[in-house]
Order: C-alpha cells, then structure tokens, then sequence
C-alpha cells in the first residue's frame, strides 16, 4: 500500500468517526438488561406527545453539592433528558440549583423539600441544605414533586401528572374514613396520605353523608361497618349508580388491638361487628365478607412480644403475606403483584348480579383456614388458632374487583333523611362502576409498619403500592399502572414465605456448596490428572521419542 492510499484511508476513517459522533446524538439505541425493564421509557410516556398542545416545562431543582455526594441526582437527570427526548420538542428541561440561581424561598414555597444534611469541609463540621425536586408548569398550572432521590417511581409521578394537567381533569382521591374519631385520617392513614400526595392524587376528605361528586376520580372508603348510616350508604350508591369507583376496605370482625385491651393471655378481644348497611350494601353488589377470620400457617411473624407466659417473636397466623402467585396476573392492579400484608382478614364470596363482571385479584393458599366465633388473637398459642383448621381448610378469597351497573341499594328501600335540604336525585341514566372490595381495613392504616422490621420494600411499601394500583384502575388509568409496577434490584432471588420450602432451599444451598461442589472440583482435577498422563505416554510411543514425529 502505497504512502497516498494510507493518507486516503486514515482521512476517511476519522471522517466516519466524526459523522458517527454527529449521528448519535440523534439515532441511537440501547439494551436494557434490568428486571422489569426500569431503565426503558414506557409506551404511555413515548406517546404523551400526541396530547400536549402546548409546552410542558419540567425543572429540576437539585444542589451541586448534591451531586459531588451521590451519584443519583446525576442518573435522575440523564433519566429526565431521555423522557424529553421522546417528547418531539413538547416538553422541556431546564436543571438548576437553587442555592447558586438564588431561588431559595422561590422554590420553598413551590413546595420543595430541603433537606439538611451535616457534612465536614477542612475538618468542620458544616449543615448544608440540599434540594432534589421538579417542578412541572404547563399554562397556568403547576404540580410539584417535592422529593426525588429515586428512579423507582420516576416515570410513573411524571407521566400521571402531565397527562392530568394537559386533559385538564385532576386526579381527585376522595377519602372516606368510617370511624367515631373524626380525626382517624390525621391519625391512622399518614401513610397512605403520603403515598398518594406523592403519586399526584389531590386527596379529598369526605365526612359520612355529605354529597360525592361524580368529578371524584376514586373514592376509598376505608371501613365503616358500624359507622355509616343510611345517609351515608346512599351517597355512596348514588355515587356508584351514575357509574362511581370506589376501593372498600371491610371487616366483618373487629378485633381491638390497643394495648389496654390486652388479658392476662396476651390475647386481644375480637367479636362480630353489628352492621349498619355497608356489609348489606356489598353483598347487593355481589360481594358478601364472612364473619370469619382467615388463618393460615405461612404468615408473618410478630414483632417481639411478651406474653404472659412467654416471650419472643410469633408466628401469627392471623397475620398473612398474601404471595404474588396468589394473585390474578390478567388484572391491572395485580398483574405485578408483588404481595400484600392483611391482618385479621375475612374472607369473601361472590355472586355478582346481572350485568356485573366480577374477577377475583388475590386469595389465600390452599393451607388456610377459617376461626369462626369464638375467636382466639393471641400468636403465642399456636394450637388454639388451629382450632377449626380441619374443618375449614382451604383456599379464601381475600380481594375482588367488580365492574358493570350494579343495582341500587336503595331500590325498594326509604330514603334516609336528609339532615339539610334535600337529597340529590339518583341518577336517570345509570352508568357503567367500577369496584373493588378487600376483606381487612388495617392494611391500609399505619398499621401495616407493624410487620416493617426495617425491610419497607417488602411490607409497606407493597400495601401502598397496591392502593394507588387500586386507585389507578378505579380512575381509569390502566395503561400507567404498569410504570409503578416496575421494580428496583438486581434481579436476586425473592425471599421464600413458605417455611418449609424456605428450609429446603437453604438445605440445597449448603449441600450443592458445601458437599457438591467441592467432590466437583476434585473429580474435574483428577480426570484432567490422568488425561495429561495419557497424553504424555502416548506421546513417548510415538515414533521420535516424547516430543512426537515431527523430530523437533
């Protein structure tokens, strides 16, 4: 090759080098190795372009000081660039510091969180204050997500909210808390509260009886057997007649878990609640919730208790992890389930009327079984909670969803008395509801971190993540479900409920690593020992002594 043909040559290359540079920026692609496809924008968020009319502005507020820390704010930045990226110019991004744009109680009042941290410059101890929040403006609109140090949710909190913001129609939580304590919202339900703030919803507290507009996007009814009276039960079948969404969570057995309560057992006092129309109003709907608690031996374990006759951490059967496998996969809400922890569950049936679907989303094992009353609580007495297990074993149904134009519960029925004014007319054309029905009302309360041993991302944080499924499907947002759904990790192996399965597993484990592995290695040794030996005496038969017949 002659000296011009190499010049012609290098030219050219570095000149495809240069134009492959230039394309990139524009064409690329990449693979996505991870479990659930966490790095991979969603099909919803690819084609929210389509819907936005005009210029959706995201900022991204978060403190250099920040990012010489940890490396999260600058993955959360990268992940913002790629979903502009699909946008087709409709949304754009702008990252800032709030400290050096001098916008401190601008974006403190926008609703950021900052957060103080201690950190040590030269040998002194400093407290710094750190931002990592966006802000969404689209016209006149504004939506704000305080925190984010996380892209686990990311997408999901970004999409939901462009997408209301652009339809002009809010995502609207109604709340509805049948308890005497008028207060049980603040006091009980400060985590769903926050879960549902931060995923965009407007919550909307509700007091029993008061009108329900058709505007609400979902409504939870959280419990309530004893507490709602005919008022309140007919505002929640108007609301469902004109084609309502409501989430209700029940027990047909109270059981009183305040300290105080507890005997000299340790057991707590459980008894049959009296129903005030709720548990009439459901089973009109199809679903009826037996007065019974589910058991099963494959449960949570208490945290440590003292009885009175012993101490230690209990496996208490009436406490069930509800496993993913026992879940229905077609359905939205539970298509990744990824567990649910109950309490004192009570199992459902279901006989949905004429024009309703009905599709159940989670059940027990085929372990389970059944207390009837009397009722036993106490976890330090394992074979007194066996009590009827052999003649009420099998698989319940925990949880079911329900959809169609349900009947009116109020059909045939007087009208309760308005406590002002009139009442508001049912609806003349009935429309298509959506419900789902959940036999257990603490799952949804603060109670659920009472199984939380400093593992939120297998206790909690599923409840929550299955209450705003929930109210994704409630509200008709199927299609973003999915973005929730996807998990963080690695892709290890899931922990293993069942004990005895848990057992064999480590069992295995420690045979094939100690046992197997090791004879594995020595016989691989020994057979390549002798190979090499054979080799070598063949060689030495060979014509031209060990070297072989090539005479070297």
């Amino acid at each position: 090759m002659t000296r011009k043909q190499t010049s012609v040559i290098t030219f050219l290359t570095l000149a495809v080098i240069a134009l492959c540079v230039m394309v990139s920026r524009q064409v690329w692609f990449r693979v996505d190795i991870t479990r659930d496809g966490l790095n991979t924008i969603s099909a919803v968020s690819r084609n929210l372009h389509a819907e936005i009319e005009n210029t959706v502005h995201i900022t991204y507020f978060v403190s250099d000081r920040l990012r010489a820390l940890s490396p999260i704010p600058g993955e959360i930045e990268d992940f913002l660039r790629e979903y502009v990226g699909f946008s087709r110019g409709r949304i754009r991004l702008s990252v800032r510091d709030p400290i050096r744009a001098d916008m401190l109680r601008e974006v403190e009042e926008l609703g950021l969180v900052p957060d103080r941290m201690p950190i040590v410059e030269q040998g002194q101890t400093a407290v710094v204050t750190l931002f990592s929040g966006i802000v969404i403006e689209y016209l006149d609109d504004v939506s704000v997500i305080p925190i984010v140090f996380s892209l686990e949710t990311l997408e999901y909190d970004l999409t939901s909210r462009i997408r209301s913001m652009v339809r002009g129609v809010p995502r609207v939580a109604g709340i509805l808390v049948g308890d005497f304590n008028p207060r049980r919202w603040d006091e009980g339900y400060w985590s769903l509260n926050h879960v549902l703030t931060q995923a965009g919803y407007r919550v909307r507290l509700f007091n029993p009886g008061e009108y329900i507009p058709d505007t609400i996007s979902a409504l939870l009814v959280l419990d309530g057997v004893e507490v709602l009276d005919d008022l309140a039960l007919f505002q929640i079948d108007r609301y469902i007649r004109g084609g309502g969404r409501v989430l209700f969570t029940v027990r047909a057995v109270d059981v009183d878990i305040s300290v105080t309560n507890m005997n000299l057992f340790g057991t707590m006092d459980a008894r049959l609640r009296r129903d005030n129309g709720l548990l009439a109003m459901l089973e009109s709907y199809g679903v009826m919730v037996h007065p019974e608690v589910v058991t099963e031996r494959t449960s949570l374990a208490n945290p440590h208790m003292a009885f009175a006759f012993q101490t230690g951490v209990f496996q208490h059967y009436q406490w069930i992890r509800v496993r993913p496998e026992n879940s229905y996969p077609f359905h939205p809400v539970t298509s990744r389930f990824a567990g649910l922890d109950l309490f004192w569950a009570n199992p459902l049936s279901v006989a949905a009327p004429e024009g309703v679907e009905a599709e159940y989303l989670f059940t027990t094992t085929d372990e389970a079984w059944t207390m009837r009353e009397p009722f036993f609580t106490s976890p330090g007495f394992a074979a007194l909670m066996e009590r009827d297990a052999h003649e009420t074993a099998g698989r319940r149904v925990l949880g079911v969803s329900l959809s169609g134009i349900f009947p009116s519960w109020f059909d045939g029925r007087p009208l309760p008395e308005p406590l002002a004014g009139e009442l508001p007319p049912m609806p003349e054309e009935p429309g298509v509801a959506r419900i789902i029905v959940v036999g257990e009302s603490g799952f949804a309360t603060d109670f659920m971190n009472v199984t939380d041993f400093g593992d939120f991302t297998t206790n909690a944080h599923n409840n929550l993540n299955f209450l705003i499924h929930a109210a994704d499907w409630l509200g008709h947002d199927d299609d973003i479900i999915a973005i929730r759904s996807r998990t963080v990790g690695s892709g290890r192996m899931d922990r293993i409920a069942d004990p005895a399965a848990r057992v064999a597993a480590v069992r295995f484990a420690r045979t094939v690593n100690v046992f197997v592995m090791p004879i594995l290695v020595v016989v691989v040794g020994i057979f390549v020992t002798q190979r090499r030996k054979a080799m070598a005496r063949l060689r030495g038969e060979m014509p031209g002594g060990e070297t072989g017949s090539d005479g070297e």
